[in-house]
């Protein structure tokens, strides 16, 4: 079933125009990329034991989870937002050396949409350039598991990775770093059930380096890996292929293709120094603009509340839309549950402030779905003035949904 017809008994008029905010986590991965949730159903599950009622899928290059996600969040009475992650690449930015939301790689740029069409409303050709960047995402892990493989013997470790095994076994399909990471730490688990045996195992493997994390957190270990084995410099790297790298343009002209509105993710003080791009707010706030961009996200748990607090009330007073999410793309069990770093709860302002940006996304999906037109204009900017209005009805949309008493039917 698809998002609108969920929504065909929806009038503005059946909800209370109260602005009282809910709980919102507007970027959550799946096991459709890399995940710390093993299904759908298990990050569903933690968002309504959190009473978190607005949630958003946001997998890298693909909208596989959307079926799921969209009966599952309905049927739990929580209100689905449908997003999605692109990495680009600036190719000017990278010739003068200029970071902008990846730490590490001048000119790359991560970019989301928000609030896209379900179901999918692509053409088959802007498809098939999604499906060619998994394709060589996955070329990379395949060519990574065989280095992999070759370290193995040169350290002495008499096992190896079956690339195709991993891809059945531990993906949903498209197998990233960190399905590689899991991988090797289910191997040696498997063959070295002693602290002692284990912990030479890895000291091995990791050319007799010490590593700080606990042997025995799974979270940890698949970091240790990760660094260790698969980043540049390191035994089983391989170089990306610039293809699987689209202009920061093609990809924003594919988020408007497929309904959804393109969005900036903000590192800020996750970053010791802050990147280039992001040093100076007033700077971010024309650079964004000159690019198009009037939606901003930012992911709380990497960042202090001071900070957080500061870059949201900013962009929102200056006319961006602004949301809130965790991610969830690396192992480990964490709250859904949006708070700074450290645990910090979400003070009153910026709780409306992500509410608030959560019901404006929420109003593009609706009207998208029924019109054709959301909350952008024809050039793709925001259109300010009905601001309040978008709010007033994403506001309608999500209380429509998570107020019901009766379980929506599923597909």
């Amino acid at each position: 079933m698809s998002y609108i017809n969920y929504m065909k008994d929806f009038t503005p008029e059946t909800v209370s125009g109260e602005l009282e905010p809910l709980k919102v986590n507007n970027h959550l991965h799946t096991p459709y990329s890399f995940s710390a949730f093993a299904t759908v159903e298990e990050a569903l599950d933690q968002a309504l034991e959190e009473n978190v009622q607005v949630v958003g899928v946001n997998d890298f290059y693909t909208f596989e989870a959307y079926q799921k996600w969209c009966s599952g969040a309905f049927k739990r009475g929580l209100y689905p937002l449908f997003n999605v992650e692109f990495i680009g690449i600036n190719q000017e930015d990278k010739k003068n050396g200029f970071l902008i939301n990846d730490p590490s790689n001048p000119g790359r740029i991560y970019i989301s949409g928000k609030a896209l069409a379900y179901p999918s409303v692509l053409s088959d050709d802007d498809q098939r350039v999604l499906d060619d960047i998994m394709v060589l995402n996955n070329q990379r892990s395949e060519e990574m598991t065989q280095k992999l493989n070759d370290w193995f013997k040169e350290v002495g470790f008499g096992y190896e990775l079956n690339f195709d095994d991993i891809k059945r076994n531990l993906t949903s399909g498209h197998v990233r770093e960190r399905h590689l990471a899991l991988a090797i730490r289910l191997l040696a688990e498997k063959h070295y059930h002693y602290t002692e045996r284990l912990l030479g195992f890895y000291l091995l493997l990791f050319g007799n380096k010490c590593f700080e994390s606990n042997l025995h957190s799974s979270a940890g270990m698949e970091n240790e890996i990760r660094s260790a084995l698969l980043k540049a410099g390191k035994p089983a790297y391989v170089e990306e292929n610039p293809d699987a790298f689209a202009p920061s343009s093609v990809i924003k002209e594919i988020i408007l293709k497929a309904g959804g509105v393109p969005t900036y993710p903000f590192l800020a003080d996750a970053v010791k120094g802050y990147t280039d791009f992001e040093r100076e707010l007033h700077k971010v706030k024309e650079g964004l603009k000159r690019r198009n961009i009037y939606s901003v996200e930012l992911i709380p748990t990497r960042n202090s509340h001071q900070v957080l607090k500061e870059y949201a009330v900013y962009l929102r007073k200056h006319g961006f839309v602004v949301s809130f999410g965790t991610e969830h793309n690396s192992p480990g069990k964490q709250p859904i549950e949006v708070m700074a770093k450290g645990g910090v709860p979400l003070d009153d302002e910026l709780l409306q402030i992500n509410y608030e940006g959560a019901c404006i996304l929420a109003a593009h999906q609706y009207l998208f779905a029924k019109d054709g037109k959301g909350i952008l204009n024809e050039t793709g900017v925001f259109i300010q003035e009905r601001r309040e209005e978008f709010f007033q009805l994403g506001n309608s949309l999500i209380k429509h949904v998570t107020c019901k008493k009766e379980l929506h039917g599923v597909d």
